[in-house]
């Protein structure tokens, strides 16, 4: 079944970041459960992560407008020009389903590359590198909680399509978490 596009719902302040009993440090040994953590509080907070990049954005295209559309401009052909080499190259999809986290910095380093050639690296940095940053370290940080959790398994199930959920596709990251729920609700079915 085909699921339309919807915005998830802006979350709560007090559940997206006060209180340190709900930030904990990832198990860096274990990069599978980390990546899971990660990948789950990006479709669950996604809303408020575009939120505070927009801000981010905002302030600094208007502090330099022409920097700011260069950056995006840059960052969007290499993203687009690396999902379409994922997509025709089998070597660059292994990759990067085995190593999101690792082409995504390929990506940021690319465009970094062509926009010092424009010599828009500052931009660059603060506009477009520092937000995802910072949701990166939010993303890994932030615990996850059972409506998070529920949240996700909708998703992955395709009864409903987000903007994360899109990416999360390009990334080749949503297909293993899919099949798992899938056997998961197969194994209940039977029970």
């Amino acid at each position: 079944m085909a699921a339309k596009m919807e915005l998830a719902p802006l979350r709560q302040w007090d559940d997206f970041y006060p209180g340190t009993d709900r930030f904990a440090k990832p198990e860096f040994g274990d990069v599978t459960k980390w990546n899971n953590r990660v990948i789950s509080n990006l479709m669950y907070y996604q809303t408020n992560y575009f939120a505070a990049a927009v801000v981010v954005f905002l302030i600094v295209g208007f502090l330099n407008p022409f920097g700011m559309f260069l950056g995006a401009v840059v960052v969007a052909l290499v993203f687009m020009g690396s999902v379409w080499a994922g997509e025709n190259q089998a070597m660059v999809k292994n990759f990067k389903k085995k190593n999101p986290s690792v082409f995504v910095v390929c990506v940021m380093v690319a465009s970094y590359f062509l926009l010092s050639l424009c010599g828009g690296v500052l931009v660059f940095m603060f506009g477009i590198t520092f937000p995802l940053l910072l949701i990166l370290i939010h993303a890994s940080l932030r615990l996850r909680n059972m409506k998070n959790k529920m949240e996700n398994r909708i998703e992955g199930v395709g009864l409903k399509k987000t903007p994360m959920g899109i990416i999360m596709d390009l990334l080749d990251q949503q297909e293993e978490k899919m099949n798992k729920i899938q056997d998961f609700l197969e194994s209940k079915m039977k029970d």
